[in-house]
C-alpha cells in the first residue's frame, strides 16, 4: 500500500467518523470538566469558599457570579448549547484570573498558574471561533429552527398559491343548443 493509498484511507475514515466533530466534542468535555468541578466544589463548600475569597478581597456577590459562570458556562460548553457564548465568558474569566490573581511571576507556582490560565483562555477562544460541532445541542437547535423556517416558507407559498388560484368553469346554458 502506497503512502497515497494510506492517506486516502485515513481521509475516508476521518470523513466517515466526522473526526473534526468527535475532536470538538472531546475538547468541549475536557475544557468543561475543569469549570464544572470547580463550580461544584465552590457550591458544596460555599461557606469555606466565601471565607477564603474574602481574604483575597472578593465579595460575596462576585463569588456567586463566579460560581454561576463556572457552572452555567461549563454546562453550556459540555452540552454544546450556546457554546460560543460560554466559551467567550470562560475565556475572559481565565484572562482576568491570570492577570488579577497570578501576578507574582517570580514564583514558579504563580507563573505556572498564569500560563495555564492563558492556555485555557486560548482554548476557549478557539472553541468560540470553531463552534460546538455536529455533536451538540447547538446543532440540534439550528436544524430545528431551519426546519421551522422552511415549513413557514412552504406554508406561505401554499397560501399564496391558493389565494392566486382561480378556476374558470364555463357551463353550458340550458336550452341553447349550438349547431
Amino acid at each position: 500500500m502506497t503512502l497515497t493509498d494510506q492517506a486516502a484511507k485515513l481521509h475516508t475514515l476521518a470523513a466517515k467518523y466526522h473526526l473534526k466533530d468527535i475532536t470538538l466534542l472531546a475538547a468541549r468535555l475536557l475544557l468543561s470538566v475543569l469549570f464544572l468541578h470547580e463550580g461544584l466544589t465552590l457550591a458544596t463548600h460555599f461557606d469555606a469558599a466565601a471565607k477564603a475569597m474574602a481574604t483575597q478581597g472578593i465579595s460575596l456577590p462576585l463569588l456567586i457570579a463566579t460560581l454561576a459562570l463556572q457552572l452555567g458556562a461549563g454546562l453550556s460548553i459540555a452540552s454544546g448549547l450556546l457554546t460560543r457564548l460560554g466559551a467567550i465568558g470562560l475565556g475572559l474569566f481565565c484572562l482576568a484570573t491570570a492577570t488579577l490573581f497570578h501576578t507574582n511571576l517570580a514564583s514558579q507556582n504563580e507563573l505556572l498558574h498564569f500560563e495555564k490560565d492563558l492556555a485555557i483562555s486560548g482554548g476557549m477562544f478557539v472553541l468560540a471561533i470553531s463552534g460546538a460541532g455536529a455533536f451538540s445541542l447547538d446543532r440540534l437547535v439550528t436544524c430545528y429552527l431551519q426546519k421551522r423556517q422552511r415549513d413557514k416558507e412552504m406554508v406561505a407559498a401554499l397560501l399564496a398559491a391558493e389565494n392566486n388560484m382561480t378556476v374558470r368553469v364555463t357551463l353550458p346554458v340550458c336550452g341553447s343548443a349550438r349547431p
